[in-house]
């Protein structure tokens, strides 16, 4: 069933509430508008208010667009070649203009789900929901959860940001919070939805944020701490829970078809019904522009690119002899049959046709089955958690607390699905497998949105020696400072404004 978009019934124009008449003539609020002292008035009001907290993931700042490069293309899996110069230097961590869109665009839409999900976690509460209780507190549960997902992008793309737990209004100086401080927050709001939330949906519900979810990005969280026994807890609440399990098909997990299936444990609901201008009006684009920023050249704009390493990173052959078939889902290269054409060996070397001077377009996420060409409306859903990752994130759990030999097992279950040969028990120590489990995520979770997640908590982007190991595969991170690189710069639109908070660290 396609993934439910929540603010498509939802008659709640901007949905920035109003807070009360002002004196001013200018400053008159329309009184045909929604305010908080009129709206939070029924339980009806409370499932509209929740939903459109969702719909800002659908955003350019967010997952709709520009998400993919502050996670895809700033990592080592990724690079633009962008004719836009700032936006490919963006991607290289040269960025001379702070309030540049990947880096405002990004903070603006974060912080408007979070103010919206302080609404409904403020007002709902005083709302006579009559004896459906369970509808009141599932509902606060998403709010807890969405806004969790929120500060998750903030705290991992910026690291020390302002901490809003409250509505406010124009005048509202929220505190600036240490990493630490955000990621207790995240933890908090999580467990809130982990007693709130059901285990699943129906209907027109299936797509809303679920008890594994909330679970799946606790352990997440965890991880970035490298809180490892807490991490491992959540994630076996997730694999014993027997709600999950790894679809048959790789591809499904990429394609409309697949949506909500068995491995999603949640994801964003796109669809291209609906093809108008704007973000946050009723009626607008709900479609991903992904496919089209990133869809190969004469398709798409091309402006995001893999690196080719990644294709030599599928280096395994399957147990009957074929090239491991994440490959060739997730990355175009010659000779494919894509879009309705061959693509060809453009960079060739015409004396030995070495293929390190051929390009590589992204596969994942594009619409090559159903098209000859992308455009802005993807109905394709982002998974941003499914199960594969969830195993592979419980056997870095176990190997970092000193148990690669129960780690293995849980590897060889993502592996098997793709038929390939499994990890022997015992060949590997913890520094081994620590190493093997990077290629073991890079084949399998890459144009996921989390490979920066893992280099910053892999450690690499701590030294020079770390960052010079990626440079030699990436040479963007020639570019990459040790001490600042970690985060994006706050946007100097946030700190004019606010002259108390600081400035990331080497900006």
């Amino acid at each position: 069933m396609k993934t439910v978009n929540f603010l498509s019934a939802l008659a709640l124009g901007g949905l920035l509430l109003t807070t009360g008449c002002q004196d001013k003539l200018l400053d008159q609020v329309n009184p045909n508008a929604p305010s908080t002292s009129t709206f939070f008035k029924t339980a009806n009001d409370a499932l509209l208010a929740t939903n459109a907290c969702y719909d800002v993931f659908h955003f350019e700042g967010s997952y709709g667009r520009w998400l993919h490069f502050d996670y895809d293309l700033r990592s080592d899996e990724g690079f633009s070649n962008s004719p836009w110069t700032d936006l490919a230097n963006s991607t290289r961590f040269v960025i001379l203009d702070y309030n540049f869109v990947t880096n405002a665009s990004p903070w603006t839409e974060v912080y408007r789900g979070v103010y919206r999900c302080n609404q409904v976690l403020a007002y709902v509460p005083n709302i006579d929901f009559g004896s459906d209780t369970a509808l009141k507190n599932r509902l606060l549960g998403e709010a807890h959860f969405v806004r969790a997902l929120y500060y998750w992008n903030l705290v991992t793309l910026w690291g020390n940001v302002p901490l809003a737990d409250k509505p406010g209004d124009a005048t509202t100086r929220y505190p600036q919070a240490t990493t630490q401080q955000i990621w207790d927050f995240i933890i908090a709001d999580l467990k809130a939805a982990e007693t709130a939330l059901p285990v699943s949906y129906t209907g027109n519900d299936v797509g809303r944020a679920t008890k594994g979810a909330a679970q799946t990005l606790m352990g997440k969280a965890y991880m970035q701490q490298r809180k490892w026994s807490d991490a491992q807890a959540q994630f076996a609440k997730v694999i014993s829970s027997g709600t999950y399990a790894l679809v048959p098909n790789y591809e499904d997990n990429f394609n409309v078809a697949g949506e909500n299936n068995k491995e999603s444990i949640f994801e964003i609901g796109f669809t291209d019904a609906l093809q108008g201008d704007g973000q946050d009006v009723a009626g607008s684009s709900q479609g991903c522009q992904r496919a089209q920023f990133f869809g190969a050249r004469q398709v798409g704009w091309c402006d995001g690119q893999p690196r080719k390493w990644l294709y030599n990173e599928f280096n395994e052959t399957t147990l009957d002899g074929k090239p491991d078939p994440r490959r060739d889902v997730t990355l175009i290269s010659y000779p494919m049959l894509v879009y309705g054409k061959t693509y060809e060996q453009r960079y060739a070397d015409p004396t030995t046709g070495n293929f390190d001077k051929a390009e590589v377009f992204w596969r994942k996420y594009q619409n090559d089955k159903t098209r000859n060409y992308e455009n802005y409306f993807s109905p394709i859903d982002f998974r941003v958690m499914r199960y594969a990752d969830v195993l592979l994130m419980q056997a870095e759990a176990l190997n970092e607390q000193g148990q690669p030999a129960a780690a293995i097992p849980l590897i060889n279950q993502v592996r098997a699905r793709v038929n390939l040969a499994p990890l022997a028990v015992g060949t590997y120590d913890q520094a081994g497998l620590r190493t093997r489990l990077l290629h073991e995520r890079v084949t399998e979770l890459c144009g996921e949105n989390t490979r920066w997640t893992d280099l910053q908590r892999s450690g690499l982007l701590d030294s020079q020696a770390g960052v010079s190991s990626i440079a030699a595969r990436d040479p963007d991170f020639v570019n990459f400072v040790v001490g600042k690189n970690m985060y994006l710069p706050i946007p100097l639109s946030e700190t004019s404004l606010d002259p108390a908070l600081k400035q990331n660290p080497g900006y």
